[in-house]
């Protein structure tokens, strides 16, 4: 026998859990914002924007630059200023970029521009290639492949890519990746296919 919840109760027991959910995006969105207050602080204090320099990042393994791209230690890409978006965690096979949607950002429409989308996508999936490649490996992206499943504006104050390694050979990489925000909202997901290769002599004739 089902027994029916009065309307009142029903309206109750959704409104209680809005304010939960509300409550765990605030939370959420708290601490990815004292997260990247703590990068910033580091980079701020590092290298700057830039290209590292073949002896900077000599006899190192992927993972090795990517942690010093995220210390201060290296030069972290230009295009991460320009766009407002910052490398906020990297573990083997594991890249996650943080962005701040802003109206410079956006398109006529009124949105966040798929650009935008892409460039945070792609970053976290080749970094997390990247973080893969032994001393002497490189690799560079031959597919990108980004779906746009839900509109973004500057109302959402931080969005996440958070690219992961399916497959690492010898001469093929494969990642996908997630752009979510606080509330676990999934605005974008990708693919990418990177070449692998041994990175040429640098060696004078």
């Amino acid at each position: 026998m089902w027994l029916r919840m009065p309307c009142g109760i029903r309206q109750a027991a959704r409104l209680a859990q809005q304010a939960l959910k509300n409550t765990m995006t605030h939370n959420t969105l708290e601490e990815w914002m004292a997260q990247e207050r703590a990068v910033r602080e580091r980079l701020d204090q590092g290298a700057g924007p830039g290209v590292a320099t073949p002896q900077q990042i000599a006899g190192k393994t992927g993972l090795d630059i990517m942690q010093g791209l995220l210390s201060g230690e290296l030069p972290y890409a230009s295009i991460a200023k320009t766009l407002d978006f910052v490398l906020i965690e990297v573990s083997a096979g594991h890249a996650v970029f943080q962005g701040t949607p802003g109206l410079q950002h956006m398109n006529p429409l009124g949105t966040v521009h798929g650009g935008w989308f892409a460039t945070l996508l792609d970053s976290a999936l080749g970094c997390a290639v990247h973080t893969l490649m032994p001393p002497g490996r490189a690799y560079t992206t031959a597919d990108l492949s980004v779906k746009l499943v839900k509109a973004l504006t500057p109302k959402v104050q931080r969005v996440r890519a958070i690219g992961q390694v399916v497959h690492c050979g010898r001469q093929l990489a494969t990642a996908e990746a997630r752009l979510v925000g606080p509330d676990g909202t999934l605005y974008a997901h990708a693919s990418t296919a990177c070449l692998v290769f041994d990175i040429p002599s640098q060696s004078k004739p």
